[in-house]
């Protein structure tokens, strides 16, 4: 399998695909695309993604002559893939419940989105509290995703949302990331997960990788 992705440091979305096949110790091929000229309409992201997907986002995923873009349909697709990983939780119940954070967290949070990119490389823990301070939008879409989090790990007991590592921990992890990088206060049951999640020997790698790419997108830098 082959997984396109774009710049570790800013690409959310190829995170959650990227985390969730590592950590998962599912065999794949990566193929990190810069989103640097992504402007341009002769652009080498353009051109590279194109060959693969008429949709031309990452991360995409090819296996054989099975192509999957998006995030939750790799997710998805992986799941079915590899049963023995039990990526989703066993019983129906809890499964039903991470498809639901995945599909929240899919569509919504986009005060979150747009006030705190993720950006790896930016540690600036100030900020969080100044711009909750102005967006109440932001404020109510953190505390909804402090109580989901809190919540999950309330209820399975941990360590992560559902026990053990699955889809919803890298769903989420970009939140983690965020959390870290803006001072995002949240509750102590949520931060004690941001911690886990930067522990895992797949989130340490893809950190140090966003850490050596030193490929500034503007768009993304929205605090320098």
């Amino acid at each position: 399998m082959r997984l396109y992705l774009g710049n570790k440091n800013y690409s959310s979305w190829s995170l959650r695909a990227g985390l969730l096949l590592a950590q998962a110790g599912i065999p794949c091929e990566t193929v990190v695309l810069s989103f640097s000229d992504t402007g341009e309409p002769e652009s080498k992201f353009r051109r590279e993604i194109f060959k693969v997907t008429p949709a031309g986002r990452v991360p995409t995923l090819v296996d054989g002559e099975v192509v999957v873009w998006d995030s939750l349909a790799i997710a998805e697709y992986v799941a079915e893939r590899f049963p023995e990983k039990r990526l989703w939780p066993e019983d129906r119940a809890a499964r039903a419940r991470a498809r639901s954070l995945c599909a929240e967290m899919h569509s919504g949070f986009m005060g979150v989105r747009n006030d705190f990119p993720m950006n790896i490389e930016f540690v600036s823990p100030e900020i969080g509290p100044r711009v909750l301070a102005e967006k109440p939008q932001t404020r109510a879409d953190l505390m909804r995703l402090d109580a989901l989090i809190s919540g999950e790990l309330a209820r399975s007991g941990g360590p992560m949302l559902f026990g053990t590592f699955g889809i919803a921990d890298a769903y989420f992890a970009p939140v983690a990331s965020r959390i870290r990088s803006y001072g995002l206060p949240v509750s102590e049951a949520t931060q004690a997960w941001v911690e886990r999640i930067h522990q895992l020997p797949a989130m340490q790698a893809w950190v140090r990788d966003a850490l050596e790419e030193h490929d500034w997108v503007v768009f993304d830098e929205p605090y320098r």
